[in-house]
């Protein structure tokens, strides 16, 4: 099992959720969809041959964004990452992978 972490601008929030959702990850037991979430700001500054969704190169960039964290499972790792990387906005969207052990 896995912990995925990503950071996703408010205006794409759902949609991301949705396809990682959709791709299977979430689910805890007997239930789906599960996630944690918290509002922040995110800064970044697109460099030559960056081709940002917001901003402008050179310039430092500041933008309401949302952490998620949710679980997956090992077979579905790869189609979840893919789901979120298709729907996210970002050219370079920044993720965390963290492996769960049961202890």
């Amino acid at each position: 099992m896995y912990k995925l972490s990503v950071f996703i601008p408010e205006s794409h929030l759902d949609e991301v959720k949705s396809a990682m959702f959709l791709a299977g990850a979430g689910r805890i037991g007997n239930y789906d969809q599960c996630c944690w979430q918290v509002k922040g700001q995110g800064q970044f500054r697109p460099l030559d041959g960056a081709n940002p969704y917001i901003g402008a190169q050179g310039a430092v960039e500041y933008v309401d964004e949302y952490k998620v964290e949710m679980v997956c499972e090992d077979s579905l790792l790869v189609a979840v990452i893919a789901a979120m990387k298709s729907s996210h906005p970002y050219e370079e969207p920044a993720y965390d992978i963290i492996q769960l052990f049961d202890l």
